[in-house]
């Protein structure tokens, strides 16, 4: 299996088992509050591992950090996903079933790869087309299923906001994806998490006991930092919308630990949901892409082995060990191969 699959699976996996824990936390802690939490966890816990990292790693395991260049995209990112979709999503989660919650999540991917293919430009197929009608039918059932008798269906249209924030969030994202993974991650969770803390202050709530705190950082660590490491290093080798198809299987995740821990029982349009989502999440995991296609001339920078997109030379001593990371400049080359619009295969159709 393509490594960039693996950690987009696991990126889902992570995350989608931290929504029915943050949904526990809901009652007991405010949504902006809980929020700061999360993320502060999740930044406090990979800077502690980043700075431990950077003592005791060799040469070889050198990362790219990030540069200027990244710090606006990576601001824009922050801002959506780190502050407005955490947020959305706490104040959805205290009026939706976590179970229904977790399949409604899948927006993401959906609003992921839209945001992808009409704005950003990457490259899609009437496949991945159709698998993501199939999810977005799924997330209306859903949405249908929790609407009161009369009103606006406030909780899971808030669900869907977060993931339109994350949708943003991971488009921007994929523009620094090349650079360290836990550096990202690390950033915008104490940014993110400063940001919502300071936003729940303002407001007169207060801070929540030490346990809560204790329990929504490690919730955090693993559900948006690591995560979030994982999904950046995704982004690197599949590209966005692929890896927002990929990330779809978080919900499944998510419902299936908040039927076991919180005892949720959904009805049947709940599973023909499911049946959808799994279905075009099916037609996602079995694309392929191969065709001629040409690199122009790139300089960058990021981990990387001498493979047939890596065959320059070095104006350093260099040992012969994979991989190793400094700034590189590929020329301009023309090749077929079955490929993803990872950082290297970002080209016109």
């Amino acid at each position: 299996m393509h490594k960039g699959v693996v950690y987009a699976l696991l990126a889902a996996a992570l995350f989608g088992a931290s929504t029915p824990f943050a949904k526990s936390m809901v009652g007991h802690v405010e949504p902006v509050m809980l929020a700061g939490a999360l993320y502060l966890g999740s930044g406090l816990g990979l800077s502690f591992f980043y700075l431990l990292r950077s003592v005791t790693r060799r040469a070889q395991d050198e990362t790219a950090g990030l540069t200027a260049r990244d710090l606006p995209w990576l601001a824009g990112a922050i801002a959506a996903g780190g502050i407005g979709g955490p947020v959305l999503l706490m104040f959805g989660l205290t009026v939706t079933p976590a179970s229904s919650a977790s399949l409604l999540l899948n927006m993401e991917g959906v609003l992921t790869s839209m945001l992808a293919w009409f704005v950003f430009k990457e490259n899609f197929d009437r496949r991945i087309f159709i698998g993501m009608l199939l999810i977005v039918l799924a997330g209306a059932l859903l949405s249908w299923e929790q609407a009161p008798t009369l009103g606006v269906p406030w909780g899971p249209l808030a669900i869907v906001g977060a993931c339109l924030c994350w949708g943003i969030d991971n488009n921007l994202t994929r523009k620094v994806s090349a650079s360290d993974a836990v550096q990202i991650a690390g950033v915008k969770g104490l940014v993110a998490g400063s940001a919502n803390l300071a936003l729940a202050l303002l407001l007169g709530f207060h801070l929540p006991p030490v346990s809560t705190a204790l329990m929504a950082g490690v919730v955090g660590l693993s559900g948006y930092g690591l995560s979030l490491v994982m999904f950046v290093l995704a982004l690197r080798h599949l590209g966005t919308a692929r890896t927002g198809a990929y990330f779809s299987a978080a919900p499944f995740v998510g419902a299936a630990v908040s039927m076991a821990m919180l005892g949720d029982q959904p009805g049947l349009l709940f599973w023909f949901a499911a049946a959808l989502m799994g279905a075009g999440i099916w037609l996602h995991l079995t694309e392929t892409h191969e065709h001629e296609h040409e690199h122009e001339a790139l300089a960058h920078s990021h981990s990387h082995s001498h493979d047939a997109h890596h065959q320059h030379t070095h104006d350093f001593e260099w040992d012969g060990i994979d991989p190793h990371v400094h700034p590189h400049q590929h020329q301009p080359m023309r090749h077929t191969h079955k490929h993803y619009p990872d950082i290297h295969h970002r080209h016109a159709h």
